[in-house]
């Protein structure tokens, strides 16, 4: 196409085109753009996700670490001062600073159906007046510490009456004594993108305050 001066234009079908790779270039633009930020949230969700797992895993340490073998429930002559099975473990212990209102508190980790998979609640009420049948709600905080649980189970380690390790056991038989190790197993859901090592933790109490194990406990 020539114009009036005889210089050569552009034709319709050349204009189109043009448009069209014009189209094309801001279309991967926009496609390398959003991949781009898809990526940036995926990877900011993974960092988070795995600061929340150290935070759990430091916290769970902390709390298990510093068991004391005070009772929280009395039966006649016998106190129960550690309850725990695979899914539950009841203790008592000293909560952080930033958390506490003085004195030790009843503490429970749970392992309990959530929403998307399993769920890792924690609670905690003051030891002071603390009863199973007396406990009010409104006295129990309680806080979800870690969800998209696949499965999990809890494992505890003690002595026999011989004063020799036992086997690893997903049932603490005498509540009245204490574990010497507490194993916390989990496997996170496979959308976490995250692992969890399995975590072994010894109780800082005096040798003094561990007593054996009750008879016949697996060994």
């Amino acid at each position: 196409m020539r114009t009036a001066f005889g210089e050569r234009g552009f034709s319709l079908l050349e204009v189109m085109l043009a448009i069209l790779l014009l189209a094309l270039l801001l279309a991967g633009a926009y496609s390398g753009i959003t991949s781009a930020r898809r990526s940036m949230r995926s990877g900011e969700a993974i960092i988070e996700r795995v600061d929340k797992v150290r935070t759990v895993q430091e916290f769970l340490r902390r709390q298990i670490s510093r068991i004391l073998p005070f009772p929280f429930a009395q039966d006649g002559a016998k106190a129960d001062v550690f309850e725990g099975d695979s899914k539950s473990m009841r203790f008592v212990a000293p909560m952080p600073g930033y958390l506490s209102r003085g004195g030790a508190y009843v503490q429970t980790l749970t392992l309990s159906s959530g929403d998307d998979g399993m769920q890792l609640v924690f609670t905690s009420t003051l030891l002071n007046g603390f009863g199973q049948d007396k406990s009010k709600p409104d006295d129990v905080s309680t806080v979800v510490l870690l969800d998209h649980i696949e499965s999990g189970v809890f494992r505890y380690r003690g002595l026999d009456q011989q004063g020799k390790l036992m086997s690893w056991s997903d049932n603490w038989r005498d509540s009245a004594t204490t574990p010497l190790l507490v194993a916390v197993d989990l496997r996170l859901a496979n959308g976490a993108q995250v692992t969890w090592p399995t975590m072994t933790i010894p109780l800082m109490m005096d040798g003094t305050a561990r007593r054996a194990a009750p008879a016949g406990a697996a060994r």
